[in-house]
Protein backbone atom coordinates (compact mmCIF):
# COMPACT_ATOMS: atom_id res chain seq x y z
CA UNK A 1 0.00 0.00 0.00
CA UNK A 2 1.48 3.80 -0.77
CA UNK A 3 1.41 5.24 2.42
CA UNK A 4 2.28 1.86 4.33
CA UNK A 5 1.93 2.73 7.70
CA UNK A 6 3.00 6.45 7.42
CA UNK A 7 1.30 7.94 10.69
CA UNK A 8 -1.19 10.95 9.08
CA UNK A 9 -2.93 13.74 10.45
CA UNK A 10 -6.39 15.07 8.91
CA UNK A 11 -7.97 17.99 10.23
CA UNK A 12 -11.01 17.53 8.37
CA UNK A 13 -14.48 18.60 10.09
CA UNK A 14 -17.43 17.86 7.60
CA UNK A 15 -16.09 14.87 5.58
CA UNK A 16 -13.96 13.60 8.22
CA UNK A 17 -15.60 9.93 8.08
CA UNK A 18 -14.55 10.25 4.38
CA UNK A 19 -11.35 11.09 4.53
CA UNK A 20 -10.23 8.52 6.91
CA UNK A 21 -11.74 6.01 5.05
CA UNK A 22 -9.45 7.08 2.03
CA UNK A 23 -6.37 7.16 3.83
CA UNK A 24 -6.78 3.60 5.66
CA UNK A 25 -7.74 2.58 2.06
CA UNK A 26 -3.98 3.48 1.38
CA UNK A 27 -2.66 1.89 4.23
CA UNK A 28 -1.87 5.10 6.43
CA UNK A 29 -2.12 5.20 10.10
CA UNK A 30 -4.60 7.86 10.25
CA UNK A 31 -5.66 10.37 13.27
CA UNK A 32 -8.67 12.70 12.35
CA UNK A 33 -8.80 15.79 14.56
CA UNK A 34 -11.54 17.82 13.21
CA UNK A 35 -10.96 21.40 13.19
CA UNK A 36 -13.39 23.88 12.50
CA UNK A 37 -17.21 24.38 11.94
CA UNK A 38 -19.07 26.71 9.97
CA UNK A 39 -21.08 29.47 12.23
CA UNK A 40 -23.91 31.57 10.45
CA UNK A 41 -23.24 35.05 11.29
CA UNK A 42 -25.43 36.37 14.30
CA UNK A 43 -25.76 39.75 12.96
CA UNK A 44 -27.25 39.22 8.80
CA UNK A 45 -27.10 42.96 8.44
CA UNK A 46 -24.88 42.74 5.92
CA UNK A 47 -26.27 39.66 4.05
CA UNK A 48 -29.93 41.35 4.17
CA UNK A 49 -28.81 44.50 2.91
CA UNK A 50 -26.84 42.77 -0.54
CA UNK A 51 -30.40 41.32 -0.57
CA UNK A 52 -32.24 44.57 -0.65
CA UNK A 53 -29.58 46.01 -2.67
CA UNK A 54 -29.90 43.42 -5.46
CA UNK A 55 -33.86 44.06 -5.63
CA UNK A 56 -33.40 47.64 -6.26
CA UNK A 57 -30.54 46.99 -9.15
CA UNK A 58 -28.02 48.01 -7.68
CA UNK A 59 -25.54 45.55 -8.76
CA UNK A 60 -25.01 44.04 -12.39
CA UNK A 61 -22.82 41.15 -11.59
CA UNK A 62 -22.36 38.78 -8.31
CA UNK A 63 -19.75 36.48 -7.71
CA UNK A 64 -20.68 33.56 -5.87
CA UNK A 65 -17.51 31.78 -3.60
CA UNK A 66 -19.42 28.74 -2.48
CA UNK A 67 -22.28 26.68 -2.64
CA UNK A 68 -23.01 26.43 1.22
CA UNK A 69 -22.54 30.07 1.28
CA UNK A 70 -24.98 30.74 -1.63
CA UNK A 71 -27.66 28.06 -0.16
CA UNK A 72 -27.31 30.55 3.50
CA UNK A 73 -28.02 33.78 1.54
CA UNK A 74 -30.78 32.34 0.15
CA UNK A 75 -32.02 31.37 3.92
CA UNK A 76 -31.46 34.71 4.83
CA UNK A 77 -33.49 36.48 2.04
CA UNK A 78 -36.30 34.24 2.55
CA UNK A 79 -36.50 35.00 6.09
CA UNK A 80 -37.72 38.61 4.89
CA UNK A 81 -38.74 37.79 1.46
CA UNK A 82 -40.83 35.02 -0.58
CA UNK A 83 -39.37 32.38 -1.63
CA UNK A 84 -37.66 32.53 -4.97
CA UNK A 85 -36.87 36.21 -4.14
CA UNK A 86 -32.96 35.99 -4.32
CA UNK A 87 -33.15 33.35 -7.33
CA UNK A 88 -35.16 35.82 -9.39
CA UNK A 89 -32.87 38.93 -8.98
CA UNK A 90 -29.94 36.83 -9.38
CA UNK A 91 -31.55 36.21 -12.88
CA UNK A 92 -31.27 39.87 -13.70
CA UNK A 93 -27.44 40.26 -13.55
CA UNK A 94 -24.25 38.34 -14.48
CA UNK A 95 -23.40 35.45 -11.80
CA UNK A 96 -19.85 34.35 -11.42
CA UNK A 97 -19.06 31.03 -9.55
CA UNK A 98 -16.02 29.64 -8.62
CA UNK A 99 -15.73 25.58 -8.85
CA UNK A 100 -18.98 22.99 -8.79
CA UNK A 101 -20.94 24.00 -5.58
CA UNK A 102 -22.44 27.19 -6.40
CA UNK A 103 -22.81 25.99 -10.09
CA UNK A 104 -24.59 22.77 -8.72
CA UNK A 105 -26.90 25.85 -6.95
CA UNK A 106 -27.27 27.84 -9.66
CA UNK A 107 -28.32 24.95 -11.68
CA UNK A 108 -31.25 24.24 -8.73
CA UNK A 109 -32.45 27.41 -9.06
CA UNK A 110 -32.36 27.34 -12.72
CA UNK A 111 -30.33 30.73 -12.74
CA UNK A 112 -28.29 31.63 -15.91
CA UNK A 113 -24.12 31.29 -15.26
CA UNK A 114 -22.51 34.11 -17.26
CA UNK A 115 -19.05 32.82 -15.95
CA UNK A 116 -17.55 29.62 -14.46
CA UNK A 117 -14.49 29.97 -12.66
CA UNK A 118 -12.27 27.09 -13.55
CA UNK A 119 -9.92 25.18 -11.73
CA UNK A 120 -7.93 25.63 -9.13
CA UNK A 121 -10.78 28.32 -8.49
CA UNK A 122 -8.52 30.85 -6.68
CA UNK A 123 -9.08 34.61 -6.75
CA UNK A 124 -6.39 34.92 -9.67
CA UNK A 125 -8.72 32.38 -11.57
CA UNK A 126 -12.00 34.70 -10.34
CA UNK A 127 -9.95 37.92 -11.96
CA UNK A 128 -8.85 35.91 -14.90
CA UNK A 129 -12.22 34.60 -16.02
CA UNK A 130 -14.13 37.82 -15.48
CA UNK A 131 -11.46 40.13 -17.97
CA UNK A 132 -12.66 42.27 -20.13
CA UNK A 133 -16.55 42.23 -19.07
CA UNK A 134 -18.88 45.38 -18.93
CA UNK A 135 -20.01 45.30 -15.43
CA UNK A 136 -18.71 47.49 -12.75
CA UNK A 137 -20.41 46.85 -9.72
CA UNK A 138 -19.86 43.81 -8.62
CA UNK A 139 -20.95 42.39 -5.12
CA UNK A 140 -19.01 39.04 -3.73
CA UNK A 141 -20.33 36.50 -1.54
CA UNK A 142 -17.48 35.42 0.68
CA UNK A 143 -16.38 32.25 1.82
CA UNK A 144 -15.89 32.53 6.00
CA UNK A 145 -12.67 34.87 5.19
CA UNK A 146 -12.48 38.53 3.49
CA UNK A 147 -11.23 37.82 -0.10
CA UNK A 148 -8.84 41.13 0.07
CA UNK A 149 -6.89 39.97 -2.73
CA UNK A 150 -9.67 39.41 -5.22
CA UNK A 151 -11.02 42.77 -3.66
CA UNK A 152 -8.29 44.47 -4.61
CA UNK A 153 -8.14 43.24 -7.75
CA UNK A 154 -10.93 43.94 -9.08
CA UNK A 155 -11.37 47.82 -7.78
CA UNK A 156 -8.13 48.27 -8.88
CA UNK A 157 -9.40 47.69 -12.47
CA UNK A 158 -12.38 50.24 -11.58
CA UNK A 159 -14.94 48.28 -10.23
CA UNK A 160 -16.91 49.23 -7.14
CA UNK A 161 -16.91 46.06 -5.13
CA UNK A 162 -18.89 45.15 -2.55
CA UNK A 163 -17.98 42.15 0.09
CA UNK A 164 -20.98 39.68 1.29
CA UNK A 165 -19.85 37.89 4.53
CA UNK A 166 -22.47 35.03 5.03
CA UNK A 167 -20.93 32.49 7.33
CA UNK A 168 -17.76 32.54 9.15
CA UNK A 169 -15.06 29.61 10.58
CA UNK A 170 -14.58 28.94 13.91
CA UNK A 171 -13.19 26.27 16.15
CA UNK A 172 -15.25 23.38 16.81
CA UNK A 173 -16.99 23.24 19.79
CA UNK A 174 -15.41 20.00 21.07
CA UNK A 175 -11.56 20.94 20.23
CA UNK A 176 -9.93 18.34 22.53
CA UNK A 177 -9.25 15.91 19.30
CA UNK A 178 -7.50 19.08 18.02
CA UNK A 179 -5.45 19.55 21.29
CA UNK A 180 -4.03 15.63 21.40
CA UNK A 181 -3.86 16.05 17.58
CA UNK A 182 -1.29 19.43 18.28
CA UNK A 183 0.34 17.30 21.26
CA UNK A 184 1.12 14.73 19.15
CA UNK A 185 2.41 16.76 16.23
CA UNK A 186 4.43 18.32 18.43
CA UNK A 187 6.14 15.38 20.21
CA UNK A 188 6.29 13.86 16.21
CA UNK A 189 3.70 11.40 15.83
CA UNK A 190 2.94 12.15 12.62
CA UNK A 191 4.34 11.89 9.31
CA UNK A 192 1.49 13.52 6.75
CA UNK A 193 -0.13 16.40 7.71
CA UNK A 194 -2.74 16.79 5.02
CA UNK A 195 -4.98 20.32 4.76
CA UNK A 196 -8.15 20.20 2.58
CA UNK A 197 -8.83 23.98 3.47
CA UNK A 198 -6.95 27.16 4.41
CA UNK A 199 -8.68 27.53 7.88
CA UNK A 200 -7.44 24.22 9.29
CA UNK A 201 -4.16 25.39 9.15
CA UNK A 202 -4.74 28.73 10.90
CA UNK A 203 -6.89 26.76 13.57
CA UNK A 204 -4.37 24.27 13.92
CA UNK A 205 -1.78 27.23 14.72
CA UNK A 206 -4.23 28.89 16.92
CA UNK A 207 -4.47 25.99 18.94
CA UNK A 208 -0.60 25.32 19.68
CA UNK A 209 -0.35 28.71 20.32
CA UNK A 210 -2.95 28.29 23.52
CA UNK A 211 -1.14 25.56 24.35
CA UNK A 212 2.46 27.12 24.66
CA UNK A 213 3.44 24.47 21.72
CA UNK A 214 3.78 26.42 18.41
CA UNK A 215 7.81 26.40 18.41
CA UNK A 216 7.63 22.38 18.83
CA UNK A 217 4.90 22.51 15.83
CA UNK A 218 6.41 24.31 13.61
CA UNK A 219 9.73 22.29 14.31
CA UNK A 220 8.10 19.33 13.46
CA UNK A 221 5.65 19.99 10.47
CA UNK A 222 9.64 20.99 9.13
CA UNK A 223 9.62 17.04 9.29
CA UNK A 224 6.91 16.26 7.61
CA UNK A 225 4.75 15.98 4.54
CA UNK A 226 2.79 18.93 4.39
CA UNK A 227 -0.49 18.10 1.73
CA UNK A 228 -2.38 20.84 0.44
CA UNK A 229 -5.36 20.15 -1.28
CA UNK A 230 -4.90 23.32 -3.65
CA UNK A 231 -3.34 26.65 -4.16
CA UNK A 232 -5.71 29.14 -2.00
CA UNK A 233 -4.47 26.45 0.82
CA UNK A 234 -1.52 26.92 -0.44
CA UNK A 235 -1.29 30.33 -0.37
CA UNK A 236 -2.20 30.48 3.54
CA UNK A 237 0.15 28.11 4.25
CA UNK A 238 2.62 29.93 2.74
CA UNK A 239 1.47 33.31 4.59
CA UNK A 240 1.64 31.01 7.88
CA UNK A 241 5.43 30.00 6.69
CA UNK A 242 4.46 26.09 6.88
CA UNK A 243 5.51 25.61 3.03
CA UNK A 244 3.26 22.91 1.34
CA UNK A 245 5.08 19.99 -0.27
CA UNK A 246 2.79 17.92 -2.06
CA UNK A 247 -0.80 19.20 -4.14
CA UNK A 248 -2.34 16.79 -5.72
CA UNK A 249 -3.70 16.73 -9.46
CA UNK A 250 -7.34 18.17 -9.35
CA UNK A 251 -8.26 20.02 -5.58
CA UNK A 252 -10.18 17.00 -4.66
CA UNK A 253 -10.13 14.93 -1.74
CA UNK A 254 -9.53 11.62 -3.20
CA UNK A 255 -6.92 13.15 -5.72
CA UNK A 256 -5.12 14.44 -2.33
CA UNK A 257 -5.35 11.03 -0.78
CA UNK A 258 -4.77 8.63 -3.48
CA UNK A 259 -1.64 11.05 -5.00
CA UNK A 260 -0.08 12.20 -1.19
CA UNK A 261 0.23 8.35 -0.73
CA UNK A 262 1.74 7.57 -3.74
CA UNK A 263 4.63 10.84 -3.20
CA UNK A 264 4.92 10.71 0.30
CA UNK A 265 7.89 7.98 0.82
CA UNK A 266 9.81 10.08 -1.93
CA UNK A 267 8.96 13.54 -0.47
CA UNK A 268 9.79 12.57 3.49
CA UNK A 269 13.03 10.96 1.94
CA UNK A 270 14.17 14.11 0.44
CA UNK A 271 13.18 16.30 3.19
CA UNK A 272 14.95 13.79 5.18
CA UNK A 273 18.17 14.76 3.29
CA UNK A 274 17.78 18.34 3.07
CA UNK A 275 17.73 18.47 6.95
CA UNK A 276 20.76 16.46 7.24
CA UNK A 277 22.75 18.77 4.77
Amino acid sequence: MPFDGLRVLSLESRRAIEIEKLIRNQGGDVFVAPSMREVPLEQNSEAIVFVERLLAGDFDMVILLTGVGTRLLNQIAEARWPAGTLADALRRVAVVVRGPKPAAVMREWNVPVAVTVPEPNTWHEVVAATEGRGEKRIAIQEFGRHSQELYDALTARGASVTCVPVYQWDLPEDRGPLREAVRKLAAGEFNVVMFTTSVQAVHLIRIADELGLQDAVRAALARTMIASIGPTTSETLADLRIPADFEPSHPKMGFLVNEAAREARTILDRKALQSRQ
